[in-house]
């Protein structure tokens, strides 16, 4: 029997409310959804496939607003509602052209509620490929406990897993990232981590970004089962290390003009040429091409494209109108 689903993600999405300038001086404000793994599911539904996110909300308008968004986007939503608790919300400061700030109001909030109960309702559907983030383990013990959980299950139940790091330092430390993830890391078929988080999924700490310490790493995750670890690295393009050999791919060259949410554009490209079928370099070319459309468009996800849309940017002479 086909999966119902092809790829299922949960986590905690919020109301990310953006300032074109310093919050301190006033001026308006818009609205938008903002969520790593609700960004993923964005991109990989625009791309043609079916896809799930599963998290819980308050009895608020920044929920109802949070779902109707997701549906609109084609995404198919398995929600929670917790009436004692607020949707998270998160304030976006363009602070300078080159430096964008976040201040985080999410402590206790109804997304970091997400339960073991929640996540095993939503697997019962059995996706292709469960896509988790490090930050639901941050959120809170009982979120944690969840992504232990759904690791294991879908490990176990033959479900390719992926993992990104994305590793958000106003929610915890290093090391208590690297206490919890290193452990999850063995469980998952494919680890994405800028190159500075690498060493949070490593057994023991080792900093540093040269090209021998990621090549150490990613031999490590090899090793431990994993078998593609993907590198992001911003304007630097990315890179993959599998058993077979080592692939990169450059950034396409654009303009940028908003970064926030780029890699998880990335990661929603990588994933979605891995469910066409695609070998590690297509998947690597798609996820760079992902990620060229979100720092060249303003938004988290919403100037990601259609699967029609994918070749524009090799197609089009930068600053030119297509007619």
């Amino acid at each position: 029997m086909s999966a119902a689903v092809d790829l299922l993600t949960f986590g905690e999405s919020m109301v990310s409310l953006r300032s074109a300038g310093p919050l301190s001086a006033g001026g308006s404000l818009d609205m938008h959804v903002a969520g790593a793994e609700s960004n993923v599911a964005v991109g990989v539904a625009r791309l043609g496939h079916s896809v799930s996110w599963a998290g819980v909300i308050g009895a608020d308008p920044h929920g109802e607003y949070i779902l109707r968004q997701l549906r609109s986007e084609g995404v198919h939503v398995q929600q929670r509602v917790d009436p004692s608790r607020s949707t998270g919300v998160m304030f976006l400061e363009q602070r300078t052209a080159d430096l964008t700030r976040a201040f985080y109001y999410r402590s206790a909030s109804a997304g970091s509620t997400i339960s073991r109960s929640d996540v095993g309702a939503a697997l019962n559907a059995g996706p292709r490929v469960l896509h988790l983030t490090g930050i639901t383990a941050a959120l809170s013990a009982d979120a944690r406990e969840a992504l232990e959980y759904a690791v294991e299950r879908a490990a176990a139940e033959g479900v390719l897993v992926s993992l990104d790091v994305n590793y958000r330092s106003k929610l915890w430390t290093r090391d208590e990232a690297r206490a919890v993830l290193a452990p999850v890391a063995r469980h998952a078929d494919i680890v994405i981590a800028s190159d500075d988080e690498l060493d949070l999924v490593s057994s023991t700490a080792r900093p540093g970004t040269s090209d021998d310490a990621e090549t150490a790493l990613a031999d490590e995750l090899l090793g431990r089962g994993v078998t593609e670890v993907v590198v992001k690295r911003g304007a630097d393009g990315a890179g993959v290390h599998t058993v077979s050999g080592r692939f990169e791919s450059a950034a396409v060259p654009v303009t940028s003009i908003d970064t926030v949410g780029a890699g998880d554009a990335f990661t929603a490209g990588y994933l979605s040429a891995l469910l066409d079928g695609e070998d590690v370099a297509v998947r690597l070319e798609r996820g760079t091409v992902m990620g060229a459309f979100a720092v060249s468009t303003a938004g988290d996800w919403e100037g990601l494209p259609g699967r029609d849309e994918l070749a524009l940017l090799a197609t089009t002479q930068s600053g030119a109108t297509v007619r």
